[in-house]
C-alpha cells in the first residue's frame, strides 16, 4: 500500500508535466516515467516481486503509461507498454531478478552457496511464498548466460507480443524498433542520435486504432 501511494504521487507529477504550462513531449514523458515511476516500482524488486500483492501496483504503472501514450482508460493493458516502448512491469521485475541471480552466482557473493547447492525437500519453503532461490535457479537454467538480462527481457517480450492475437500487429510487428535500412547513413560531426521511440514513431497510430485521446470526442 505504501509503494502504491508513492507511485500515485509520481503519476501526479507526470500529469503536472502534461499540463498547459509545461507541455512535455512524448520523449520527455517516457524518460520521466522511467526515472520516477519505474525506478520507484522496481526498487529491490527481486526480493518482493513474487508476492501475491505485487499486481496491486500494476494499474498505477499503467496509468503512467497512458499518460505517455495518450491512450484512454478502455485501452487494453497489454497494448499500452508496446505503444509506450516500455517493457511490461512484470517482465521488468523478472529481468531484475535474473540480473540479481546472475550476480549471486559469482564466487564470494552472499547467496552463492545457496544458489549453487540444491535445496532439500525439507528445507524448501511453502510454494505459496515463491522464495527467491527456486525462481532464480529456474531463470538461470532457462536463459543464456551470454545474453544480458535486459536483452533476455526484450526477447521474452517480443515472443509474448508475437503470440498476442491483436490487430496492432499490422503496425507493430515486433517490440523491437529497427532503423529504416533504405535511408543512407547521414554523416554528422556530433554524437549519433538514438533511434526514435515508438511513442514518436507512431503519433497517429493511437487515433487510427481508436486509442487516441480525441477518439472519444
Amino acid at each position: 500500500m505504501s509503494l502504491r501511494n508513492k507511485l500515485t504521487s509520481c503519476v501526479a507529477l507526470l500529469r503536472w508535466l502534461t499540463g498547459s504550462g509545461w507541455g512535455a513531449g512524448a520523449t520527455a514523458l517516457r524518460t520521466a516515467t522511467l526515472a520516477l515511476v519505474h525506478s520507484t516500482a522496481e526498487y529491490r524488486a527481486p526480493v518482493w516481486c513474487r508476492n501475491v500483492h505485487t499486481h496491486l501496483i500494476d494499474p498505477t504503472i499503467n496509468d503512467a503509461l497512458q499518460i505517455v501514450t495518450g491512450c484512454l482508460h478502455p485501452t487494453l493493458a497489454d497494448n499500452i507498454p508496446v505503444l509506450a516502448d516500455i517493457q511490461p512491469a512484470e517482465l521488468r521485475r523478472n529481468g531484475a531478478a535474473l540480473f540479481q541471480a546472475r550476480r549471486a552466482m559469482e564466487s564470494g557473493h552472499l547467496l552463492h552457496s545457496v544458489l549453487t547447492c540444491p535445496l532439500s525437500v525439507d528445507a524448501r519453503r511453502l510454494k505459496s511464498k515463491h522464495p527467491f532461490v527456486p525462481v532464480a535457479q529456474q531463470l538461470i537454467s532457462s536463459s543464456d548466460n551470454n545474453v544480458r538480462a535486459v536483452q533476455w527481457a526484450d526477447h521474452q517480450w517480443n515472443a509474448e507480443w508475437a503470440d498476442n492475437p491483436i490487430r496492432l500487429h499490422i503496425f507493430i510487428p515486433d517490440t523491437f524498433i529497427q532503423p529504416h535500412q533504405s535511408d543512407p547513413p547521414k554523416k554528422s560531426l556530433g554524437p549519433a542520435e538514438p533511434p526514435p521511440h515508438r511513442c514518436q514513431v507512431f503519433p497517429l497510430l493511437l487515433v487510427q486504432m481508436g486509442y487516441g485521446p480525441i477518439c472519444g470526442l
